[in-house]
């Protein structure tokens, strides 16, 4: 299993950035996909999930109206459309995917979000 994020950056208050997640080694459109961050000295936290079909998403109260997750299963990839950023927003960004019971991360890709 491969998760690969990107798409991360320096963006100003009230910008934009999109973040893909590349997934490979197992069946993709099977399993649902979560997008967590972890800011400095806090713990990771949930972001976003989607089902595997896409079907059907959940948000953290903190980015609803401003995060939209989807995924593109021709692609094996997952996405996550992020408006209206805000500083609080700053922190490294993970795609997540749990197998058979195992959680599965990439590495990671830091959204800095500063005028």
């Amino acid at each position: 299993v491969q998760l690969v994020e990107s798409g991360g950056g320096l963006v100003q208050p009230g910008g934009s950035l999109r973040l893909s997640c590349a997934a490979s080694g197992f069946t993709f459109s099977s399993y649902a996909m979560s997008w967590y961050r972890q800011a400095p000295g806090k713990e990771r936290e949930l972001v976003a999930t989607i089902t595997s079909a896409g079907g059907s998403t959940n948000y953290a109260d903190s980015v609803k109206g401003r995060f939209t997750i989807s995924r593109d299963n021709a692609k094996n990839t997952m996405y996550l459309q992020m408006n209206s950023l805000k500083p609080e927003d700053t922190a490294v960004y993970y795609c997540n995917a749990v197998i058979w019971y195992y959680d599965y991360w990439g590495q990671g890709t830091q959204v800095t979000v500063s005028s």
